[in-house]
């Protein structure tokens, strides 16, 4: 059984999921997995010194990319902003890819996001690795 990659869409409160439609390969043609790999751990380790804090999972990274991408800064965020702000990267860094499209911000400043092309049913593992190399080229364009 596949598993979609599952993603908010319209209104912040909205939940859907996403079937997936283009071949595996099309996504690592710029970076193989060993490559991804290798430069999600220096990233890993580069977050963690800049944060003194743990090594960062992938859920931590869509959360900092989140609250960046906000523009509010660093603050107090309830669970549920925490979920939406993952949403908000996840979006970003799928647009990316062609997938995603801003709509633009709500009256409280939050971005929306459309989904304007399926998403292809990818495996957990690929999911994982695509999610990592956008996560990677995000912070690669931050610090270069």
């Amino acid at each position: 059984m596949k598993n979609p990659l599952i993603a908010y869409q319209g209104g912040r409160n909205e939940r859907c999921f996403h079937q997936w439609n283009k071949p595996f390969y099309t996504i690592f043609a710029i970076m193989k997995p060993s490559e991804i790999n290798a430069k999600w751990k220096v990233l890993q380790e580069r977050i963690s010194t800049e944060f003194d804090s743990d090594f960062p999972d992938l859920k931590v990274m869509l959360f900092l990319i989140g609250v960046q991408e906000l523009g509010k800064g660093p603050k107090k965020y309830s669970k549920r902003q925490k979920e939406e702000l993952m949403h908000i990267a996840t979006c970003r860094l799928l647009s990316e890819m062609g997938f995603y499209e801003l709509e633009g911000l709500d009256q409280d400043g939050w971005p929306h996001w459309k989904l304007i092309k399926a998403i292809p049913p990818y495996t957990m593992l690929e999911q994982e690795m695509l999610m990592k190399s956008l996560v990677v080229s995000y912070f690669e364009d931050i610090y270069s």
